[in-house]
């Protein structure tokens, strides 16, 4: 039912059929908000794994610490 759907002419069909609802300052609009949100995400993705690495490089020393006592 869905054979071929996704075909390269009916990407610009949809594409252009969006612009021409929405006008090009609108897409526009929203690929950079859609872009800026990806980046944040990725960002932030970035920033918890370097937390959560920094916390276990503690949690080993904390380990480490006690063994010696």
């Amino acid at each position: 039912m869905f054979e071929g759907l996704l075909q390269p002419l009916h990407l610009l069909l949809i594409v252009g059929l969006a612009l021409l609802c929405f006008g090009r300052r609108t897409s526009a609009d929203l690929g950079n908000g859609l872009g800026d949100g990806i980046r944040n995400f990725k960002s932030a993705l970035k920033q918890s794994d370097a937390t959560s690495e920094r916390a276990g490089r503690e949690g080993k020393n904390r380990d480490n610490a006690k063994e010696n006592l």
